[in-house]
């Protein structure tokens, strides 16, 4: 039986920066040769970034993306990894469009390319809108072993590409991915793998990115199945790690060439004969995937650090009132920033409680925060007088007074504003617009309120077992949330208890039910009347958020497009 050493690259790519990302790439295949691995596969993509999105409408893009291929080809040579297989996923443009696409790089040339089939065009991608689609199959040989390849969706879709390399004949697959995270979506990558295994009847290595861009979160769970489905290996997720494992496979593939189904399947060979045998590594440990509060922690952790890094800012900067959104945002911010570039600043009016005072102090000496006090009072009263503002006028003005604060800090000192509010509070519309909803990122955007309590407990938990002192006060997680707009005001003034209120937004916002589908469901008709009044009527408070780390299945703005003039109405 043929051997084979195989690594994958499990890395933090950037749109854009096609230097950066050939150095990773180049970087991380050294770090196979050193390995002794003959085959190493980079995720989806990975010299360009994912996703592109309009960038690949520009030629100029797509011509500087398959010279960098080129280059880097020419460069792994000269560093003396020219003798070993290495699938680069790129941008190309062809006579049919532009392409979704990945290459095979080995000494020094680029010897092989096989176009994206499957094109998703639901959720967060629009890869009709950019791609045209490939119908030829690149399979080649190395070391006496027939490797086939899909891209990402081409995995995620019954037939296609899979069953042609079935049919065709193939010792192994790599699929490089540019997958998102999205809660539990790591069980369904093992099912799915699993069942493409043995649809190919070959091995099956699944690589994915990790890291940051924009909204979405990348969580590598790179892993490795046999054809009949046991789970070999599996990577850690949220961390650049190269998968080494060797592999003894069964050789002889059928070798069809030609027409195979709807594809045309070509062969390249790159090395001819088996390797002699040799002793293979110890196969390694699969890492156990994360408990799921863990797993939304690390994601939402990994966006921010990248969106802050990747867009050249050093520091952060956000409100404290005590309560338990700002408590949990400055928590994450100090696990993926360090203390010392995070910036937390208590701004009291004259409606402030003393608690709300107190617990911000308590929670920027836990975390060891920047912290410093801006009082609003003047502030506020300069517009309410000169304006004669009351009541809800009166409320937002305080909002919009910290807003403008933060943004003055903000340019004065170079930190970037977090926002620091909930997804349940932008579905609903509970947020000042120009106020608590300024910033330049969200990292709780799409999280639910009662998320934010469990994330606030499982993070105070993880500290006590390392001996921590616990970052989030106990205070900010036990008393009733309030905006502390007016004397005495708690949020059930104006919302439904906050677990009732989730349920309902989950299935109206994630589950895509109506009105009839929400009574059906045991909801009242008053509730289900108020929170679908409020959640329509906020669009337009969406469309200007911040932008924020999705994981959820359907986020707001990337994955939940709705006009904001509309006189659609449920019920």
């Amino acid at each position: 039986m043929p051997q084979l050493r195989l690594a994958l690259a499990q890395v933090n790519a950037c749109v854009g920066d096609l230097a950066g990302n050939a150095e990773l790439v180049v970087r991380w295949t050294r770090k196979a040769v050193e390995a002794g691995a003959h085959l190493a596969v980079f995720p989806e993509m990975v010299l360009t970034g994912y996703p592109v999105e309009d960038l690949a409408l520009r030629e100029s893009f797509a011509q500087a993306s398959k010279e960098a291929l080129d280059g880097l080809a020419a460069r792994l040579a000269e560093e003396g990894c020219g003798d070993i297989a290495v699938f680069v996923g790129y941008l190309d443009r062809d006579a049919g469009g532009v392409r979704n696409a990945a290459a095979v790089l080995h000494g020094g040339q680029v010897v092989a390319r096989q176009f994206k089939h499957h094109l998703p065009n639901y959720g967060v991608f629009d890869e009709r809108r950019y791609f045209a689609s490939g119908d030829s199959l690149d399979v080649v040989r190395v070391h006496g072993v027939e490797v086939g390849m899909v891209i990402c969706e081409d995995l995620w879709q019954d037939g296609g590409p899979i069953a042609a390399l079935g049919e065709a004949g193939v010792d192994l697959v790599v699929s490089p991915n540019a997958s998102p995270y999205e809660r539990k979506k790591d069980d369904a990558r093992l099912a799915l793998v699993t069942r493409r295994a043995a649809e190919a009847k070959a091995p099956l290595a699944y690589v994915n990115l990790i890291g940051g861009q924009d909204e979405l979160v990348f969580d590598g769970d790179s892993m490795v199945v046999t054809a009949d489905g046991a789970l070999v290996t599996r990577a850690p997720q949220f961390v650049e790690h190269l998968v080494v494992l060797d592999l003894d496979l069964p050789g002889g593939a059928a070798r069809a060439e030609g027409v195979v189904g709807e594809f045309t399947v070509h062969r390249r060979t790159l090395s001819e004969r088996p390797l002699p045998r040799y002793e293979p590594l110890p196969v390694p440990q699969p890492a156990e995937p994360l408990p799921d509060e863990a797993e939304v922690w690390y994601a939402l952790v990994t966006g921010l650090r990248d969106y802050v890094h990747k867009n050249g800012f050093r520091s952060v900067v956000l409100g404290l009132s005590g309560g338990i959104d700002s408590a949990v945002v400055a928590a994450l911010a100090v696990d993926a920033l360090g203390a010392d570039a995070v910036h937390g600043v208590s701004m009291p009016s004259n409606y402030s409680s003393e608690h709300s005072k107190s617990d911000a102090a308590d929670l920027a000496q836990r975390t060891g925060l920047h912290y410093s006090v801006q009082p609003i009072a003047d502030m506020v009263g300069v517009f309410v007088d000169q304006l004669g503002l009351t009541g809800l006028a009166e409320e937002n003005v305080q909002a919009r007074c910290r807003g403008v604060t933060l943004m003055g800090l903000s340019n004065q000192h170079g930190h970037l504003v977090l926002a620091t509010g909930n997804k349940t509070e932008l579905a609903v519309g509970y947020s000042t617009i120009y106020g608590d909803a300024v910033g330049g990122f969200a990292p709780i955007k799409d999280v639910l309120k009662t998320l934010v309590w469990d994330l606030a407990r499982w993070r105070n938990a993880e500290a006590e077992k390392l001996g921590e002192l616990p970052p989030i006060p106990e205070n900010s997680i036990t008393k009733p949330p309030s905006a502390e707009l007016r004397p005495g005001q708690v949020d059930t003034d104006s919302l439904p208890d906050y677990e009732l209120l989730d349920s309902v937004l989950d299935d109206y916002v994630e589950g895509d039910k109506g009105y009839r589908d929400l009574i059906a469901m045991g909801f009242t008709h008053e509730l289900v009347d108020k929170v679908l009044r409020m959640v329509d009527r906020a669009e337009y408070k969406r469309r200007q958020y911040p932008p924020g780390t999705k994981i959820t299945f359907k986020a707001f703005g990337r994955d939940r497009r709705l006009p904001i003039t509309s006189g659609w109405r449920e019920g």
